[in-house]
């Protein structure tokens, strides 16, 4: 029988090992899995390799992980921001290392592992400091960039519904990267809101298929919290 459900979100991500690399979902505050980034500071892996849309928010979330100076590398499309102070002090000190990649692009880097696509080509970059040493050429008089898959160790994510074996449904923005996240890692652990009976959720209605998720875990849904997936 499969079942991907775990008790906790410590228990979901207690073999995660140190030197991983890590997508987190989010953007923003929306749909960053706040509890599964929580349960991995606990949990002690170190030495990380960070890929998100932005740099954390705040001092929760993402900010509390590099804040525990967990994290050694950032590759993410936003490393500033009007709460990035964690991150930012933590780069100007030297203490983390950073790599830039246009939000499209990260998107689409993420998918190519995925799907299997090897490399691509994307006019996104070209002729600015995010392309220099990267492969270029001109391809019906326009310059592109090469680009290369991001290959991911584990996804945490967070959803607004699954069923034991996995399938995942979103509530609106709070979707933004986790799906390609999820293809891209070869672990995905989902945070989500509601546990359905297998049949409940309807198929046409599932973004991440199962075949993506490794695991499941019921977050705690206080009040506050609520509220924000309602708003968003």
């Amino acid at each position: 029988m499969i079942d991907k459900l775990y008790e906790t979100a410590r228990d979901a991500v207690d073999d995660v090992p140190d030197g991983a690399t890590i997508a987190i979902g989010g953007f923003g505050g929306a749909g960053m899995p706040d509890e599964l980034i929580d349960a991995l500071i606990e949990q002690g892996a170190r030495d990380l390799t960070v890929v998100s849309n932005n740099a954390g928010n705040g001092e929760s979330g993402l900010a509390a992980l590099l804040k525990a100076r967990r994290v050694r590398k950032l590759v993410c499309s936003f490393p500033r921001q009007r709460d990035a102070h964690v991150f930012e002090a933590l780069y100007r000190a030297g203490d983390i290392e950073l790599e830039v990649v246009p939000q499209g692009t990260l998107a689409e880097r993420l998918r190519a592992t995925g799907t299997g696509i090897g490399a691509f080509y994307t006019p996104t970059g070209y002729g600015t400091l995010l392309a220099e040493g990267k492969e270029t050429r001109q391809i019906n008089g326009r310059g592109y960039v090469l680009e290369y898959p991001i290959h991911v160790d584990v996804a945490l994510i967070n959803a607004a519904a699954a069923d034991r074996w996995g399938n995942l449904l979103y509530n609106k923005t709070a979707r933004n990267f986790a799906p390609v996240m999820a293809m891209a890692a070869t672990q995905t652990i989902a945070a989500v809101a509601r546990i359905c009976e297998l049949g409940e959720l309807d198929p046409e209605a599932v973004v991440t298929p199962g075949i993506f998720v490794s695991r499941v875990v019921l977050r705690d849904i206080t009040p506050a919290r609520a509220d924000l997936m309602q708003a968003s």
